[in-house]
């Protein structure tokens, strides 16, 4: 039996164990704890491949056990994350307190689950879409084509880590509002699965001339970090689509 094939199965596998701890704490609210382990999870999924190519066991199994556990940690987390946050701007977090209005679909047994929160579940049905043509698309090794989910999930989780350590009344005004919410949520779906050409953080080499655009994009994503701590983190995935967007001509 070759143990060295199966390390790296082993590692993705701590990935999917990941994600499924996390929505146990996003399933109660626990949306810290519930990041921390989505960052662990990501942490498992960046060290899968490269041991996978180190070791010369790339098989593929290897990928698609990758994608399977990319789409519960950074595809299933974020999308019960945002269930979570539409449900506190419709003013039932515990599915106790719905209004008998339009928003009130489904009743079963004093059970009552509003419509609105669903559309978070969107998230996930666009990051298996992306992992699926990803999985099939040949041309992207060097680039991406559309917001990758990991990058996608950072967007999402950014969310509640804003709501929890920035404490600005402005931020947290706009956050829970549900249409600010759908709003990201349908465009995150279409980032995933746009045609959008967006550079990996791969160096071939480390000259500034050849690398200008992950350089500049890590200096600011730096200092960004330092001075809007977890706010930076939206603007870090703008900066990322932007700065793509500019030297289009140059990602292949």
């Amino acid at each position: 039996m070759n143990i060295k094939k199966h390390i790296p199965n082993f590692i993705t596998l701590l990935n999917l164990f990941s994600g499924c701890v996390a929505i146990v704490f996003a399933v109660y609210g626990n949306f810290v704890v519930a990041t921390l382990f989505v960052f662990i999870g990501i942490f498992f999924d960046f060290f899968d491949g490269l041991i996978a190519r180190k070791l010369n066991v790339q098989s593929p199994l290897g990928i698609q056990l990758d994608s399977l556990a990319d789409l519960v940690t950074s595809g299933v987390v974020p999308g019960v994350i945002m269930f979570k946050l539409i449900s506190l701007t419709v003013d039932a977090p515990d599915f106790a307190s719905y209004n008998e209005n339009w928003n009130s679909v489904f009743h079963w047994q004093g059970f009552k689950l509003s419509i609105l929160p669903l559309i978070g579940f969107l998230i996930p049905l666009a990051s298996a879409y992306r992992l699926a043509k990803f999985n099939l698309d040949e041309d992207q090794q060097t680039y991406f084509k559309g917001l990758p989910v990991p990058a996608n999930t950072i967007l999402i989780l950014s969310l509640p880590m804003i709501l929890e350590f920035q404490n600005n009344d402005i931020m947290n005004s706009i956050i829970i509002n549900k249409w600010f919410l759908i709003g990201v949520t349908l465009l995150s779906c279409y980032l995933l699965n746009s045609n959008i050409k967006l550079f990996a953080l791969k160096f071939k080499d480390w000259s500034f001339k050849t690398n200008a655009i992950r350089y500049i994009f890590l200096i600011i994503s730096v200092v960004a970090l330092i001075v809007l701590q977890f706010a930076a983190l939206p603007v870090i995935i703008i900066l990322y689509i932007l700065l793509s967007l500019s030297d289009q001509k140059q990602i292949n």
